[in-house]
């Protein structure tokens, strides 16, 4: 079979064969204490799962779960706009990669290599017409950086996010990023948390606000803080300069028993009220539904992790474009029974009567 007339199904049982040992590839990624790759809390790798007990991966899928959409059926009939422009860049719907990086947590240069996977993510992403993001590893170095080659080589620009090194690093880093033509740039600021930088002897540090001002003054391009889980963290980035925060825990990997995301968003959103600063959100979405739950809270933009993971681990950039596709076929349904021609028109008032799950 061609690699252009798989199925997302076909795509995710490939990846299932490959990360054997790894990721199970359920069709429900709830992050349950059961689940196959939450084994840490036993002394074993973090690999894809979640810290410690994997609370916090596991609440992200929570957080989502107890929010329900409103089904609008009556009304105007039209096919919904699911574009956007984000950070000068018209894209077609606001669904995009989350900066993984680090291979080696799933696998390896036998599962996938770190090149193969950065041009997986963002030749994929700009076949569905949308921006891919990149993130940063312990094996990233100012010399080796698959990630801005891959931007580079692309074309059609990315996001390049940095784990939260010494300043100079990460200044070092912008630079390179802003040679490669990306359209923003950003830092990890819960990366200090992060398990593979810190096994491998890379430091990592917490930043000040004025460590945030002085890497926002240090470009032209938007810069981004992700790792936002507070109104404080919010605000204090929004007044160093964000263009944008990301509500994330880092899918769970960084500390256990946090709150979900989606349970952030709406305090992240209220605090940051009549600033510039946009509010994005990274944490177990899995279609367009959850999206739009997401934008509904009050999220301009959402990222995904693990799926992108398996898409193309399971067929490269054609599986990430195809499962970007299942995204915004998903998320057209989901604005159209809930009554929203435009992203305009997704609010709360869409959400209807939570339930406890």
């Amino acid at each position: 079979m061609s690699e252009e007339n798989l199925t997302l199904e076909e795509v995710r049982q490939r990846a299932k064969g490959k990360l054997k040992g790894v990721c199970m590839v359920y069709k429900d990624c709830d992050g349950a204490p059961s689940r196959f790759c939450q084994n840490q809390s036993y002394g074993g790798p973090l690999g894809i799962g979640g810290a410690g007990s994997g609370a916090s991966f596991h609440n992200n899928w929570l957080a989502l779960r107890r929010v329900n959409l409103k089904l609008r059926p009556i009304g105007d009939c039209a096919k919904p706009d699911t574009s956007m422009t984000l950070f000068g860049k018209k894209i077609s719907m606001p669904i995009m990669a989350a900066p993984v990086a680090g291979t080696g947590s799933f696998g390896g240069d036998e599962v996938i290599t770190e090149e193969d996977f950065c041009n997986a993510v963002i030749d994929g992403s700009n076949m569905a017409g949308v921006i891919g993001w990149r993130g940063d590893s312990h094996a990233y170095s100012f010399d080796n950086t698959p990630c801005l080659t891959a931007i580079a080589k692309g074309g059609q620009g990315g996001v390049k996010i940095v784990k939260p090194r010494s300043q100079s690093d990460i200044m070092q880093f912008f630079e390179l990023a802003e040679k490669s033509g990306v359209t923003a740039v950003g830092v990890d600021v819960d990366g200090h948390g992060s398990y593979m930088m810190n096994k491998h002897g890379q430091p990592v540090f917490r930043k000040s606000k004025a460590d945030l001002e002085e890497l926002v003054n240090a470009t032209s391009l938007p810069v981004i803080f992700k790792g936002i889980m507070c109104a404080e963290d919010a605000v204090e980035a929004a007044e160093a300069g964000a263009a944008a925060v990301v509500v994330s825990n880092h899918g769970g990997r960084v500390m256990d028993a946090t709150p979900g995301a989606a349970d952030v968003i709406p305090e992240v959103v209220k605090a940051l009220k009549g600033s510039n600063t946009l509010v994005l959100a990274d944490g177990a979405v899995r279609t367009g539904y959850d999206a739009l739950k997401m934008l509904a809270l009050g999220a301009s933009a959402v990222l995904v992790g693990r799926d992108i993971v398996r898409a193309a681990v399971g067929a490269g950039a054609e599986g990430v474009r195809i499962q970007m596709e299942h995204f915004q076929k998903t998320f057209a349904q989901a604005m159209l029974m809930s009554g929203c021609k435009t992203l305009d028109d997704i609010s709360s008032d869409i959400l209807a009567e939570s339930s406890e799950s």
